[in-house]
């Protein structure tokens, strides 16, 4: 059995630096590419872009790296995984051919289809105008308009009708960071329910499904103002029975898994579903081939287990022989702060204060995103990014850790830092509402002795 020694995990964001932490936490050896000053508090930092596959393999001959952790999605699309793999290095992550299946969206749609796993209806266009055409044919009615490709978790457009579908596609055709993605277009049904994420780990034929969890896309409370990467996140989502996991397990996940193995994309690494729990069912509403960020934050603070077993078990296919991982029980909460004018461009370079407060916070760890230590002062820590910190807890309660959490925002600040105030709010209410009907039915059953 192997036991990975030196991990290198590419990538720079809190994902990256979660797994870091993990990972050097299960005894190995880490080092980070690119990193930032979270990771480097982990890890060793290389500075080498996380696209840069030549230089990520020098590295990995150099400093003898035995097992690559690959956490962006542009490196996994653009075929990192394959280019390690071929030169012989045990690589975590999908081929680039398996990444399609987050690198395009009408991948996803097309294998969601033949497979008959659940989704939205829709129409494909290999052309806006053709898009906005079809728009302006139709009925005004809530949509969903997607661009093919990667678009860095914004080429996702929720509309209510038509006029804003519209704007949808006048965005994705004036704006020049989707200009790739928008080579291609869906409109989808918009599905109502509640949104969730259920995460796999799996090898190709075994799969190990890890708590469900709940992200928050929106950048304002109340779900309102345009989507984000994810301003924040909470495990596990109570709306998620084991009833309705087993379902999503065996609708979902396992015909996905099979699917993929039958079009010769064989799928190993992490398979992330984003779902929406429907009136007729959970549904597919997107996949993605990496950890999500901030959910990563959220289930490493609460893995009992090894995450290195898991992913070397999944890198040389033998997760049918491993125990199933472990879990602290209660909940966490990721909180995501980040830089003024967040999603739009920000301002970078402002020092952070109050990290090592908010480190010292039982159970509390600040994983950084857009990070690095000032070059006059390495003790200094300066924004590099929008998304800059996930300040993530654990608590025996739901309650208790989002409590934790902002906490932990409360000792931190800079210019223009600011956060969602309410994340996790929707599973508190949840919680509330389940107890209330538990209450009402054990008050309305006949007490001992009655007739």
């Amino acid at each position: 059995m192997h036991r990975s020694k030196n991990v290198l995990v590419v990538g720079g964001g809190g994902r990256e630096h979660a797994l870091a932490w993990k990972l050097a936490r299960d005894g190995a050896n880490v080092f980070a590419a690119p990193g930032n000053a979270g990771t480097a508090r982990e890890a060793t930092n290389l500075a080498i872009q996380a696209t840069d596959s030549d230089a990520l393999l020098a590295a990995v001959k150099q400093h003898e790296i035995d097992l690559v952790v690959v956490g962006p999605e542009a490196p996994l699309v653009n075929g990192l995984v394959d280019k390690l793999t071929d030169a012989g290095v045990r690589t975590f992550g999908p081929s680039a051919l398996a990444a399609q299946l987050e690198g395009s969206k009408i991948f996803c749609k097309e294998l969601l289809h033949t497979n008959d796993i659940p989704t939205a209806t829709y129409r494909q266009f290999d052309s806006l105008d053709k898009a906005r055409g079809f728009l302006e044919s139709r009925e005004d009615e809530p949509v969903v308009v997607k661009a093919d490709g990667l678009a860095a978790g914004k080429g996702v457009f929720v509309c209510s009708n038509r006029e804003e579908a519209i704007d949808a596609i006048n965005q994705l055709q004036r704006d020049p960071q989707f200009r790739t993605a928008a080579s291609g277009v869906l409109i989808e049904e918009r599905l109502d329910g509640v949104e969730v994420s259920v995460i796999a780990i799996t090898d190709g034929r075994t799969i190990v499904t890890l708590p469900p969890l709940q992200d928050h896309k929106a950048a304002l409370d109340g779900d309102r103002g345009p989507n984000t990467g994810g301003m924040g996140a909470f495990c596990p989502a109570p709306f998620v029975t084991q009833s309705l996991m087993t379902e999503i397990e065996e609708q979902i996940l396992v015909p996905t898994v099979h699917g993929m193995r039958r079009r010769r994309t064989p799928f190993h690494g992490i398979l992330y579903a984003g779902l929406m729990l429907t009136s007729q069912g959970p549904k597919v509403l997107e996949f993605n081939v990496r950890f999500g960020d901030p959910e990563c934050q959220a289930l490493c603070i609460r893995l009992e287990s090894s995450l290195l077993e898991l992913i070397d078990a999944a890198v040389d296919r033998r997760l049918n022989e491993i125990a199933s991982p472990t879990w602290k029980s209660g909940a966490s909460v990721t909180v995501v702060m980040a830089s003024e004018d967040y999603p739009d461009t920000v301002e970078k370079g402002h020092a952070i204060r109050g990290l090592s407060q908010a480190d010292e916070l039982e159970n509390v760890v600040v994983f950084h995103a857009a990070t690095t230590t000032s070059p006059d002062d390495p003790e200094t820590v300066l924004t590099t990014g929008g998304r800059v910190l996930g300040v993530t807890a654990h608590a025996e309660s739901l309650a208790r850790a989002k409590l934790r959490a902002y906490e932990g925002v409360k000792e931190i600040r800079w210019r223009g830092a600011w956060c969602r105030k309410d994340i996790a709010d929707k599973g508190l209410r949840h919680e509330q509402e389940q107890a209330a009907t538990e209450s009402t039915d054990s008050s309305s059953q006949p007490s001992e002795g009655t007739a």
